[in-house]
């Protein structure tokens, strides 16, 4: 979910990467199994109003399997919040604005590769925490710069978790194990989604701005900050690119558009990137051998949607977008016009409109068939088949789900007592 800016401050008063690794076991020891035989691919759906997270099949029925409660801690944290008047001011901001009059508890989650915790962004609550999955239990936290934790991304052997201060201009990049800072790189303002390369180097975050603010129309878009995708290596955390979709936008005419980059993914071979801006609805393809915006696919409107920029929540029309593994489907959430439609990648010709309700965040099973949106405007999550566009089933989750990823918890695995 998108983040407030500082000016709000002021003005009140100052899981899952898909991923199976194996651990040797050892005869010396008596530690459990955790060999990929021993672990159960699962997703964990973000309830974000509830503070907890529902894990559910990764495939098939995607049948309920157990609930975690994210915020074990919450007594302690309002209290801390409670004693600190900028801290409040800045917990009641987010309530009051993203948050849409509701608490925001979790936005983003990953499990660790042995399948025996998840992290998770808090935003509200502007931290990351670790939580034991066999007992519900902390175990570690690390509190965000500025007072929003955001989105998240894991490197893709699972050691390390990225995620957005979105009220700091910076992404922390931690040890996903311990908790412990690696490092750390400056962004545009409001830095939103993260992407790590296939390969680990790399770490790709989408800065979007002020999305709170009722200065939307397309004249006063300078308003809305510094938006830029700022590439940044996972090692060193040096800067080493800055992509600027303003300047592609106006190359290609569209000098109206946001340059907000939303939710994106890449190809697999990660020449071309597909992403989302505020307030439109669609999505460009972007080359970064050229640096250009090749293709655009506008979307269809939903007739009961206004067109009125200051009704669409945090500036985001279309909020949502994901890949078949093989490269050759999307699947498209349409935020606001309130469905999801699979895309074929090779003539951007939508399938079906699926009716769903806000969905905010689309995925792909265990078994790469299905598309999977979150419905956070009816609490449940809807699969989608990609090779015929049609929905297959939807399941009840928690209260405004939005991020669902891929993970893995133990084979024998249960949900701990409350």
């Amino acid at each position: 979910m998108p983040a407030f800016g500082p000016r709000h401050l002021r003005a009140v008063a100052a899981a899952a990467l898909v991923l199976t690794v194996t651990v040797p076991a050892t005869a010396a020891t008596a530690a459990p199994d955790t060999s990929a035989a021993a672990l159960r691919e699962v997703m964990f759906v973000g309830n974000n109003w509830d503070g907890t997270a529902d894990v559910i099949k990764s495939g098939g029925d995607f049948a309920k399997i157990g609930r975690i409660n994210v915020i074990p801690d919450k007594a302690q944290r309002m209290a801390e919040i409670n004693a600190d008047p900028i801290r409040w001011i800045a917990f009641m901001t987010i309530r009051n604005s993203v948050g849409e009059g509701h608490d925001q508890f979790v936005d983003d989650m990953y499990s660790t590769p042995d399948g025996t915790s998840v992290v998770v962004s808090r935003p509200s609550f502007a931290d990351v925490v670790s939580i034991d999955l066999a007992t519900g239990k902390i175990n570690w936290r690390f509190a965000v710069s500025g007072y929003r934790a955001d989105h998240m991304a894991v490197s893709p052997d699972g050691k390390r978790v990225a995620v957005s201060a979105s009220t700091g201009n910076t992404v922390h990049v931690l040890d996903i194990r311990t908790g412990k800072q690696l490092g750390s790189f400056a962004t545009g303002d409001k830095p939103h989604e993260n992407i790590f390369s296939q390969d680990g180097k790399y770490i790709y975050n989408m800065a979007i701005g002020d999305v709170n603010t009722q200065t939307d129309a397309p004249w006063l878009d300078w308003t809305k900050g510094d938006r830029r995708i700022t590439v940044a290596d996972a090692t060193t955390f040096k800067q080493v690119k800055v992509i600027d979709m303003r300047e592609k936008l106006n190359a290609i005419g569209l000098t109206d558009h946001s340059d907000a980059v939303r939710p994106a993914v890449f190809s697999p071979d990660e020449s071309k990137l597909y992403f989302q801006v505020s307030f439109f609805n669609g999505f460009f393809e972007y080359d970064l051998a050229t640096d250009k915006i090749v293709r655009t696919k506008t979307l269809p409107k939903n007739p009961a949607t206004s067109d009125d920029r200051t009704t669409f929540v945090n500036d985001s029309r279309h909020h949502g977008i994901s890949m078949k593994p093989d490269g050759t489907k999307l699947c498209v959430a349409g935020t606001m016009d309130d469905y999801a439609t699979v895309v074929d990648r090779a003539t951007l010709q939508e399938g079906p409109l699926v009716p769903v309700s806000k969905p905010y965040w689309a995925t792909v099973s265990g078994d790469g068939r299905s598309c999977v949106v979150s419905e956070s405007g009816a609490d449940q999550v809807t699969a989608i088949d990609f090779a015929t566009g049609r929905k297959t089933v939807s399941v009840p989750v928690g209260d405004h789900p939005q991020r669902v990823r891929l993970g893995n918890v133990t084979a024998d695995w249960t949900a701990p007592a409350s």
